[in-house]
């Protein structure tokens, strides 16, 4: 196929798509479908982003952060956990569900499914709990 008879439209969907994002996602849902996680590989390091849905109170957004703030938190499997501003979501309803009692690992993260909420951490022991009702980073 010669690319110059492939509409300019359709060029630039290939050109915006980047490689991983064809993949299928690596990571779960709580059972209530309020949090979703997902485990990325970034210039080869690991990083988990999780977002949650519904919260009973959102965090004032601060001035440098022109998107959305407060749903979306992320770490590397070494540095520390943060709220991160973000303009998109990792909520994939493909995701397996994680149940309650139930831990997933991978690349040196590990998270935990409680009916109280989500709480995940890396090889640092640094992370962040997850309920509809309270976040915390540590």
């Amino acid at each position: 196929m010669r690319m110059r008879h492939l509409p300019f439209r359709l060029l630039a969907l290939f050109v915006a798509i980047p490689a991983h994002a064809q993949d299928r996602p690596i990571g779960f849902l709580t059972p209530s479908k309020n949090i979703a996680c997902q485990f990325f590989t970034d210039n080869g390091q690991g990083v988990l982003r999780c977002d949650i849905m519904n919260m009973d109170a959102r965090p004032r957004r601060p001035a440098d952060c022109e998107l959305d703030w407060g749903h979306a938190f992320e770490m590397s499997a070494k540095g520390a956990a943060g709220r991160i501003c973000a303009g998109d979501t990792v909520m994939d309803t493909s995701l397996p569900v994680l149940a309650y009692g139930e831990v997933w690992q991978r690349g040196g993260f590990t998270c935990r499914s409680e009916q109280t909420g989500l709480t995940c951490f890396n090889a640092m022991q640094r992370g962040f709990s997850l309920a509809r009702g309270k976040q915390e980073v540590f």
